[in-house]
């Protein structure tokens, strides 16, 4: 009695392994890294301000902090692409993004992350809500769309000096990986440039 049941425990055994190495190969299965880039074109301002820019990693709903790709095959569904992430978390990337054109309109004397254990002048305070494609109703491709709510503050008395909502839809006539990221790359180097003209006209900057 007792063989037939170690046989029979030894081969669930076997099977279970097999299956949870299984599970694991097509966990560790790498998926394609992408970059967005900050534009090349983005507003300069004509002066320089002798102020500090600190700019906050953007909050964002649970679905977007991570660095998977999101779509939205219906408006209230939300999945991933199978074969593409981004290089780093989505709030983390767009921070990136955010500080590079800032840093390019040369309207600072600094503009970056929050510096250890020091306070800027500004601080741009922002909500990311949408970096989705979504799909088109009966029809090809997608629209991808990037929202993000922004707040500029004064770090000396907390004031807000102003606050504006970017949205951009910017639509991609094919639904292939790559063309998805080429547009998630417009649109959002659309609404930096909006943010950096409205950061710099709310401190007063003419843009040349």
């Amino acid at each position: 009695m007792l063989r037939p049941i170690l046989t029979l425990l030894a081969t669930t055994v076997f099977l279970s392994g097999c299956a949870a190495i299984s599970a694991l190969s097509g966990a560790a299965t790498p998926l394609e890294s992408y970059d967005l880039q900050a534009p090349a074109d983005g507003p300069v301002a004509r002066s320089s301000l002798a102020r500090q820019l600190v700019v906050e990693v953007p909050s964002a709903p649970g679905g977007l902090m991570t660095e998977r790709i999101m779509i939205r095959p219906r408006p209230l569904q939300a999945q991933y692409l199978t074969d593409g992430q981004w290089s780093a978390e989505t709030p983390l990337m767009l921070q990136t993004l955010m500080v590079r054109t800032l840093e390019d309109s040369n309207g600072f004397r600094y503009v970056g992350r929050r510096p250890l254990g020091s306070f800027g002048d500004y601080v741009l305070i922002s909500e990311l809500t949408d970096l989705q494609a979504e799909a088109v109703p009966e029809g090809e491709g997608a629209n991808i769309r990037v929202r993000l709510t922004a707040r500029l503050v004064r770090e000396s008395d907390a004031s807000v000096l102003s606050t504006r909502t970017f949205n951009v839809s910017f639509p991609v006539a094919s639904t292939e990986t790559i063309d998805l990221v080429e547009g998630f790359n417009t649109a959002t180097q659309i609404m930096l440039k909006d943010l950096s003209s409205w950061v710099l006209a709310a401190l007063g900057l003419r843009v040349g």
